[in-house]
């Protein structure tokens, strides 16, 4: 019950994400597609408003995070968004009007019996009340550094599961990074009001993370299928928050004989987030 506050907030975000997701994507598809990186990408966007509400999704979802990440450990909260991708296409079958089969609702049980084993087994908790700037600088090179390559990679092949994958994955690492510089803000905010939080460099840098996800989403969506850019952006998300959580803010999770319900855990994630993309619902028909 100690962390109940921070789990209903990542709860509410996952699904404000997963209902961004749907509209998003739904929208991307409705745009010329692009070969390369387009920022002119989101002024397309912006006239269609689908892509507005998720985007007011996004912002929900943002407040949710801020929040959970304020109140609960990194390690904790983001694993949580693994949910996104069984809520996103269980909001698209309500939209598109096709029943989930019986097999995409064994592999949603899938995902949340294995995200609760893997959390229950690891049991995040402990860590830093903030970071500083000497861990920082190592971790904001290195994902910087990852998703440069992999954005780079993605943008350089031609639509398809490669392109998808790479953009995917670039998008899950901004994504951890904004959740990791997120909570250090939320600490500033807490300790040095909003004069402080204004004024601190990680306010700004999960500013600058948050709107590099968003533009790398867009052309992840637009790259090629779900079942390459969903898992890597929902998989990837999940394993280098949990990285960050432990290398920034020294968050603990068990170890010895606890490692095997968590790779048990992690193991149907990774079969039910699979099937799930693999099978999911095409929202270009959704109504």
């Amino acid at each position: 019950m100690v962390y109940l506050l921070p789990v209903l907030f990542a709860l509410l975000a996952a699904f404000s994400n997963a209902l961004a997701t749907v509209l998003q994507r739904r929208a991307a598809l409705s745009v010329p597609q692009s070969q390369g990186f387009r920022p002119g990408l989101v002024l397309d966007l912006l006239r269609r408003p689908v892509w507005l509400g998720g985007m007011l999704a996004v912002v929900v979802a943002g407040v949710g995070q801020a929040v959970a990440l304020a109140t609960g450990p990194l390690s904790l909260v983001q694993p949580l968004f693994v949910l996104e991708l069984p809520l996103a296409l269980l909001l698209a079958s309500l939209l598109t009007g096709n029943r989930l089969p019986e097999a995409m609702w064994l592999a949603v049980g899938g995902v949340v019996v294995g995200l609760g084993v893997a959390l229950a087994s690891a049991a995040p908790d402990g860590g830093a009340a903030d970071v500083p700037l000497d861990r920082w600088v190592p971790a904001l090179a290195a994902c910087g550094g990852v998703a440069v390559l992999l954005a780079g990679a993605g943008l350089r092949r031609p639509v398809g599961k490669a392109r998808a994958g790479c953009l995917g994955a670039a998008t899950a690492v901004c994504y951890a990074l904004t959740a990791g510089l997120m909570k250090d803000s939320m600490q500033v905010l807490d300790s040095d009001g909003v004069v402080g939080f204004l004024t601190a460099w990680q306010t700004y840098g999960f500013a600058v993370a948050g709107v590099c996800a968003v533009l790398l989403l867009e052309h992840a969506m637009q790259g090629g299928p779900l079942v390459a850019s969903q898992p890597a952006l929902t998989l990837g998300d999940a394993t280098v928050s949990l990285l960050l959580g432990v290398v920034l803010y020294r968050e603990d999770v068990r170890g010895h004989w606890w490692v095997v319900p968590q790779l048990l855990g992690v193991a149907l994630i990774v079969v039910g987030v699979l099937h799930l993309a693999r099978r999911g619902v095409d929202l270009r028909t959704a109504q």
